[in-house]
C-alpha cells in the first residue's frame, strides 16, 4: 500500500528528542497544529529559514542522506553568525513522490546532525511538488550578545574561520569546468555536500567579536552586507588571506596553474559556511586561544576602516595597503538566487 503523508511523517520524522520531557526547550513537539518551544531563562529565540531548491541550490542526484545533512546545516550555521545555541527546527518538505529508500536516507543525514547539536525536528509539512527543502531553525541565546551585521567598527580586525573555496571548486568540477584528481573531488565535495556549522564558534565570539555573518553566498558579498549594515569600510589584505590557513592546499594548488579561478574560488566562492566576523584588535589573543580550544583556524584577513565618498565598500589590497591587482578573469559577484 502506498504510503500517505501523516505515515510518512510518523515514520521518519518523528524526531525523539521532540517528545515530551526528553528536551528541556520543547514543551510540544510535533503532531499538533503547532508546537509550543520553551527558551531557557532570561534567554531570547533566534529564528532563520533557508530554501534549498533541486537545480538551484543542488544537483538533483545528490546523494539524500548529504541532502538532509546540508538543509540542517546551512540552518544552523545563520544560528552560528548571531552566537546562538540550536533549540528547534521545523521541516518543509516537497517530494515528487514517496520514494522510502530516499526519504530514509534523507532523514538520517538530517537527523544525525540534529542528534548531534541538541536540535529537536518539532513540526512542518509535507506535499507532493519538485524537490524542495525549507527548514525554519530556533535558537536561543542572552540579551543584548547577538553578533549582528550592523556592530562592525572602524579599527576591527576583519577574521574568517576554516578555509574557504573548495565548496566553489568542488562545483566547477562536478559542472565539467575543472578536472580535479579523484582525491581532491572528493575532499572538496565534502565541503560543498556536507558543511559544518561552526556553532561552538559563534558562541564563543560572543563578547569578542563585534559583527559576523556567515559565508553562504561568497566572502566579498557576505562580507558586502556587513560593511552596508555597518556603514564601514574594509581593507582585505589579498596576499595575507592567499597565505592563510583560510586557503586550503586544493585551492592553493589550483591557484599555480588556474589563479583567476583560485582567486574566484577564494573570494565569490558561496557554500563555505564559515564565519567571518569583525573584532577589536584588544581581543586577538583571547580569539587565539579560542582558536586553540576549538582546534579551528582563525585567520585575520584585512581591516575595518571609516567609510569615505566611497561608501561601505571593501578595496582589496596589499601588504603595504596598496591596490592589489587581481588576474584577468577573476569573478566578484557572489552568488544570486534569482540570477
Amino acid at each position: 500500500m502506498a504510503l500517505g503523508e501523516f505515515d510518512l511523517i510518523r515514520r521518519y520524522f518523528q524526531h525523539p528528542l521532540a517528545q515530551p520531557g526528553v528536551h528541556a526547550g520543547v514543551r510540544l513537539g510535533n503532531g499538533d497544529d503547532c508546537a509550543l518551544l520553551q527558551p531557557g531563562p532570561g534567554q531570547v529565540l533566534a529564528v532563520s529559514t533557508d530554501m534549498l531548491v533541486a537545480g538551484r541550490h543542488f544537483f538533483p542526484d545528490v546523494a539524500p542522506r548529504a541532502l538532509g545533512h546540508k538543509a540542517l546545516a546551512v540552518n544552523l550555521s545563520d544560528l552560528a553568525a548571531m552566537g546562538a545555541r540550536p533549540l528547534a527546527f521545523a521541516l518543509a518538505l516537497a517530494l515528487p513522490q514517496i520514494d522510502e529508500p530516499w526519504v530514509q536516507e534523507f532523514a538520517a543525514g538530517l537527523l544525525a546532525l540534529a542528534d548531534a547539536h541538541g536540535c529537536a525536528l518539532v513540526g512542518g509539512d509535507t506535499c507532493a511538488g519538485p524537490l524542495n527543502v525549507c527548514i525554519t531553525v530556533f535558537g536561543e541565546l542572552p540579551p543584548g550578545l547577538a553578533l549582528r551585521r550592523n556592530a562592525a567598527l572602524a579599527g576591527d580586525d576583519l577574521y574568517v574561520s576554516g578555509s574557504l573555496g573548495q565548496a566553489r571548486l568542488a562545483l566547477e568540477a562536478l559542472r565539467g569546468r575543472w578536472r580535479l584528481p579523484e582525491a581532491a573531488l572528493a575532499r572538496c565535495r565534502q565541503r560543498l555536500e556536507w558543511p559544518e556549522p561552526r556553532l561552538a564558534l559563534g558562541q564563543g565570539l560572543r563578547g569578542l567579536a563585534h559583527a559576523a555573518i556567515d559565508l553562504s553566498d561568497g566572502l566579498l558579498a557576505d562580507l558586502g552586507h556587513v560593511l552596508r549594515a555597518s556603514g564601514v569600510a574594509a581593507q582585505l589584505d589579498v596576499p595575507a588571506l592567499l597565505a592563510s590557513p583560510a586557503v586550503g592546499p586544493d585551492v592553493r594548488a589550483l591557484a599555480l596553474v588556474q589563479p583567476a579561478l583560485a582567486l574566484t574560488c577564494v573570494l565569490a566562492g558561496g557554500d563555505d559556511y564559515e564565519l567571518l566576523y569583525t573584532a577589536p584588535v584588544a581581543a586577538r589573543s583571547a580569539l587565539e586561544r579560542l582558536g586553540r580550544e576549538l582546534g579551528l583556524e582563525l585567520s585575520r584577513i584585512g581591516r575595518i576602516v571609516a567609510a569615505t565618498d566611497a561608501g561601505p565598500q571593501c578595496s582589496l589590497v596589499d601588504e603595504r595597503l596598496q591596490p592589489y591587482a587581481l588576474p584577468p578573469g577573476v569573478e566578484l559577484k557572489g552568488f544570486d538566487h534569482f540570477a
